[in-house]
């Protein structure tokens, strides 16, 4: 199943007009129109093979976005409840860190209606460039009081905003 939402971010991501319109025929016109600025400069976005802890590579204009994506019918995401989650958001955090990129989540919320992804980003200290000014909008999935990470839906970045965002601070 969580390809099918992999598929649809690539798609949003590179202006698929079928996806465009079937995803948002349910937002605001507010958020429609964030997501349609995407159409203006659209990423070219790689699905990665296996399970790296990157699903997605989104590349334009000297801005390299790897991304995983997670999707749930439940608002939070709790980290602590997989091993596996905790393990790859720490491989995320060592090898953007080592390579000087900027991680992605896109957490999308299953049967919400209007924009349904949320865009949150890992801790990794400092960032530089053209990155930094969107490190530093992006909301932080926070750890839990025992240190465990967690994402709740309602604290993210609409997708909407985060293209609104990108596409403004690109041109």
């Amino acid at each position: 199943m969580g390809k099918v939402f992999e598929r649809e971010l690539k798609g949003i991501l590179n202006a698929s007009p079928e996806i465009m319109a079937r995803v948002t025929k349910t937002c605001s016109p507010e958020e429609r129109s964030g997501y349609q600025k995407i159409n203006d400069k659209p990423f070219m976005v790689i699905r990665a093979a296996g399970s790296l802890g990157v699903d997605l590579v989104a590349i334009r204009e000297g801005l390299s976005l790897p991304i995983e994506v997670k999707s749930s019918t439940s608002n939070v995401l709790r980290f602590s409840r997989s091993e596996k989650l905790a393990i790859q958001a720490q491989e995320m955090i060592d090898g953007c860190k080592r390579v000087g990129l900027m991680p992605i989540y896109a957490f999308r919320y299953k049967g919400q209606r209007g924009d349904a992804w949320r865009i949150f980003t890992l801790e990794i200290g400092s960032v530089n460039g053209r990155l930094r000014f969107i490190y530093e909008r992006l909301p932080k999935i926070e750890p839990s009081r025992e240190g465990n990470l967690i994402m709740r839906w309602k604290d993210g970045m609409p997708l909407s905003k985060f293209i609104d965002y990108i596409v403004s601070i690109q041109s």
